[in-house]
């Protein structure tokens, strides 16, 4: 899909075209959303520029993700994508700047452009808007987006803590650790994506600021924060991989002490019969002579002796505190 935007009185206008068709005029932005061949050739033939494959973007060599090719920066990083879906996804993402103009080349949808087309759609009069503009736009949209699944990762960690330290037994002994194992592992892939994410951004916003064009005034100052807010997430983002690791870790020590105690019950059930099944086994005898089993009161008795036994044995264990 290609999507082409032009600028007028500080707002992004969507504009129609299509592969071999004449291009509109002032186009500032080229998005290609799963381009084929002929948009990409199209998109080449507008601008005098190569537009990256797939597998070219999907390259982890720093040469092959950030470089410059005669007057165009070409600059990829990797992005997420499906975060709030069961399987999120890293995705690489290409932006082109050549000129005025940014080509910008992806293979998922992304919340971030929705987010950038509709703050960019109302008109802000005395605002000039390039391609320049709109990259450090969608730069600050992306940066945002990651900011935003951290606080939803960082109240989902919070929430986890809750439910697996909290000291009411009747309800910890409802909570599914199995279940809860799956939501750390989720959690902990978001987290481990962001990362990946603030680290190819990263990258980008130093290779941008190096370029000449970018290493001083207002540009310089934009970028400047972006990169500071990515080292701030960074940060945050180690934190809870941090918090996770050691969730998980106690989701599995609480298994350990449910099973633990669950061996500990049976374990106590078997001693507690094992007297009585010894004054069973002693009467179940088969001699001749033994003196109880002319008792009229014998088998009261040894049913009197088995239910004593149980009793002493269940508090020798209460009060050595095994219970």
């Amino acid at each position: 899909m290609l999507n082409v935007y032009t600028a007028h009185a500080g707002a992004l206008i969507h504009a129609q075209a299509s592969a071999g068709e004449p291009p509109a005029e002032g186009i500032i932005w080229f998005d290609l959303l799963n381009p084929t061949s002929q948009e990409e050739a199209w998109v080449e033939a507008q601008l005098g520029v190569d537009v990256p494959t797939r597998e070219e973007m999907e390259e982890i060599e720093h040469s092959s993700r950030l470089y410059r090719r005669d007057e165009a920066l070409y600059m990829t990083a990797t992005v997420i994508a499906g975060s709030q879906t069961m399987q999120p996804e890293s995705v690489p993402l290409t932006f082109l700047l050549s000129g005025a103009c940014l080509v910008t080349v992806r293979y998922a949808e992304l919340q971030p452009f929705r987010n950038v087309e509709t703050r960019l759609s109302r008109h802000r009069p005395g605002t000039t808007l390039d391609g320049e503009a709109t990259l450090l736009i969608l730069l600050d949209a992306i940066i945002d987006r990651v900011a935003d699944l951290l606080e939803a990762v960082g109240h989902e960690v919070d929430v986890m803590s809750q439910e697996i330290f909290r000291t009411d037994r009747s309800r910890s002994a409802d909570t599914d650790f199995q279940a809860m194992i799956c939501r750390i592992g989720r959690n902990n892939d978001l987290t481990s994506r962001a990362r990946e994410s603030i680290m190819t951004m990263t990258r980008l916003f130093g290779f941008l600021s190096s370029m000449g064009d970018y290493s001083e005034g207002e540009s310089a100052l934009r970028l400047g924060m972006l990169h500071r807010d990515a080292a701030s997430l960074s940060d945050h983002a180690a934190f809870l991989s941090n918090k996770l690791t050691f969730l998980l870790d106690a989701s599995l020590g609480m298994i350990n002490i449910e099973q633990n105690a669950i061996i500990k019950i049976f374990s106590v059930a078997a001693v507690v019969l094992l007297p009585p099944t010894l004054i069973a086994s002693i009467y179940g005898m088969n001699f001749r002579v033994m003196p109880e089993l002319e008792w009229s009161f014998g088998y009261p008795f040894a049913i009197a002796l088995m239910l004593i036994s149980i009793g002493l044995t269940y508090a020798y264990f209460k009060r050595r505190r095994w219970l």
